[in-house]
């Protein structure tokens, strides 16, 4: 990649104007967010729009709530009960999802006497979207009973997921999502009137421009080693194309299902690449910073995908993306203001074409030049985090009023 001099990220071609917030927001995140052993792209999105929405003149009250959300206990329910009973009448309130579309019982009744802003970052009950989202089995390890709670109806009546989700969305006053994909998905899964449905995609940082390397040998995957993030498939590909010169660095956290970690290092292992992959586990800051700097290209072999934060930070620094056809990932990857897409989809859960894509960009200078060229040109699209931050604003300050 030729040098060229840092530049940030520019404003889409119609600047978002901020808007003069009229009250105060609490703000209903599951608590550890801004944990950095545990980094993800909401936990990411959370702390940007909060801080964002401070910025811009509301007065943020965050509410932390504890528990293994999605999949909260009787606990977890019942602190979340206490929270949001102790906000006042009329309040203006964005809840994360992942806490929201679990408790319809909680916070249908609640729906009354304050004004509900449910951010979802993924759907629920939707097995393809991993680890976070959920079947069709019922919530929590701890039955919270048949009883009705007062002035709503009883956990038990909410049969699955989507019904729980469905109930939340219907009752509260207006709906975020971080992608147009997630907006269709949830119109067409649960009939919400459109016009209360509105898109705030994620921002991104600015970042100077990877130098990269001839050969474009480089690989970086971001992502927490999961089975919905498809290593798996990735590392299939990989061992198709033992033959060219390449070595992949894989950034994510490795709690998350420790038995698929160990299946992905036998299967590395097996395949006779395991020299040549590593996994470092997640890292932030400097040290992811880093890690874009040194790759030449993002591979991510996702299974589902609601968006791809990782995808719109490794093009502002101008790296091309390998990546699945997946969900919104199509959405985040887009394209440069000349068309051109500044990298290679292939079909989710197919190994062979993911080596495919590898191939071509491994063995192709002429594809990597086209596919740099065209991230250059994406890069220059991107919205940086206040214009999220003001979108959510435009539609809390509409509930307000």
């Amino acid at each position: 990649m030729s040098p060229a001099s840092p530049a940030s990220p520019a404003s889409p071609a119609s600047p978002v104007s901020p808007v003069s917030p009229v009250s105060a927001v609490h703000v209903v995140v599951p608590d550890g967010i801004d944990d950095l052993a545990r980094p993800s792209g909401g936990n990411a999105y959370d702390r940007r729009v909060c801080d964002g929405l401070a910025a811009i003149g509301w007065s943020v009250r965050e509410r932390a709530v504890p528990g293994s959300w999605p999949c909260p206990d009787a606990s977890a329910c019942a602190t979340l009960t206490g929270v949001i009973a102790g906000i006042p009448d009329g309040a203006v309130v964005l809840l994360d999802g992942l806490i929201a579309s679990t408790v319809p019982e909680v916070l249908v009744p609640q729906a009354r006497r304050l004004r509900l802003v449910v951010l979802v970052h993924m759907p629920l009950g939707d097995e393809s979207l991993g680890d976070e989202s959920l079947g069709d089995e019922p919530l929590g390890d701890e039955p919270l009973g048949d009883e009705p709670q007062p002035d709503g109806p009883s956990r038990h009546e909410f049969t699955d997921a989507r019904t729980r989700e469905r109930a939340v969305l219907s009752a509260a006053a207006a709906v975020v999502t971080t992608s147009m994909w997630t907006r269709r998905r949830l119109l067409d899964r649960y009939a919400l009137p459109p016009d209360k449905v509105h898109v705030a995609q994620p921002g991104v940082d600015p970042a100077d421009l990877a130098p990269g390397t001839a050969a474009g040998g480089e690989l970086l995957c971001v992502a927490a080693v999961t089975p919905h993030k498809g290593h798996d498939v990735l590392f299939a590909a990989l061992a198709a194309v033992t033959d060219l010169p390449w070595r992949c660095v894989c950034v994510g956290a490795l709690n998350r299902d420790p038995d698929f970690v160990d299946r992905l290092v036998r299967q590395a292992r097996r395949a006779g690449i395991d020299e040549r992959v590593c996994l470092t586990g997640p890292r932030t800051g400097a040290a992811l910073d880093d890690a874009y700097a040194a790759a030449d290209v993002l591979v991510l072999a996702s299974r589902a995908e609601t968006y791809g934060m990782v995808v719109t930070e490794a093009l502002a620094r101008g790296l091309p993306v390998v990546a699945t056809a997946v969900g919104g990932l199509p959405e985040a990857l887009g394209c440069g203001a000349d068309g051109r897409r500044p990298g290679l989809l292939v079909p989710p859960g197919d190994p062979a074409a993911f080596a495919v894509a590898l191939r071509g960009w491994l063995g192709a200078t002429d594809l990597r030049q086209r596919l740099r060229r065209a991230a250059g040109q994406r890069r220059v699209t991107l919205c940086d985090w206040s214009a999220t931050s003001v979108r959510i604003s435009r539609v809390l300050a509409e509930v307000a009023a």
